[in-house]
């Protein structure tokens, strides 16, 4: 029987994961009921990447790399996406995920010219977004949690733009009918979220930011986790 896959890109910080669970454990919560095996493979830690045919959909997690290190374990994970993407797989790649869906696809990744988004930010659909399936049941304006540095600066030819911000004019896109990269976090609480703008003091300081009226800025954000459990019953109604 197929798989629904999480490619662990990455960890969170060892003080994080020892209480609140790792990048896949975050994923695999907000997928909920999924009617096939979910199993993760940890890309990062040199584990090889399945057979396309064997996969009933794929979910790429968030990574502290960066995309353009050009890691090889991540290069591998950008040459197999479009293999997914080739195999019409459904896709679903998370912050990391999300800029090596941009660049497999032929977009340009980078830092953002602006510096880091983190917190809670608000996160407006297009009218491409309020048709797609990944946002059902989201609506015109919805709180998300971020943190990152790289963006995708340039969508691939023939994406659809689903979601913006003033900060982030990607939020979110598609590839074909069935793979999408979302640059928010749908898998983070509010819990998280607050510890992630806890354990990144020293990089928010060194920018500028005050992590402390981030981290007191942060809500919750329960309409962005509706993006996995899309994704959950898009697979589902695929097998």
């Amino acid at each position: 029987m197929k798989s629904l896959y999480i490619i662990k890109a990455g960890s969170t910080f060892d003080s994080e994961a020892r209480r609140l669970g790792d990048f896949e454990d975050w994923v695999r919560r907000g997928l909920g009921d999924v009617q096939c095996p979910v199993t993760v493979v940890n890309a990062e830690g040199g584990e090889a990447l399945p057979d396309t045919k064997l996969c009933a959909g794929v979910v790429v997690t968030g990574s502290h790399a960066m995309v353009t290190d050009n890691l090889p374990w991540s290069i591998a994970i950008e040459r197999w996406i479009m293999e997914l993407i080739a195999a019409k797989v459904p896709f679903l790649g998370i912050c990391y995920g999300h800029q090596l869906l941009g660049r497999a696809a032929g977009g340009e990744v980078g830092y953002h010219p602006r510096g880091r988004e983190v917190g809670t930010v608000f996160i407006e659909p297009t009218p491409e977004g309020e048709r797609d399936p990944l946002f059902d049941g989201i609506p015109a304006r919805f709180a998300a949690h971020v943190t990152h540095a790289q963006s995708v600066l340039r969508l691939p030819e023939g994406a659809v733009r689903l979601a913006f911000n003033d900060f982030e004019p990607h939020h979110a896109f598609r590839v074909g009918e069935s793979a999408w990269g979302v640059q928010f976090h749908p898998e983070y609480t509010r819990e998280i979220m607050q510890t992630y703008a806890q354990d990144e003091v020293a990089d928010l300081e060194a920018a500028g930011e005050d992590a402390g009226a981030l981290r007191d800025a942060v809500q919750d954000a329960p309409l962005a986790g509706r993006v996995l459990t899309n994704f959950a019953s898009f697979v589902s109604r695929r097998l």
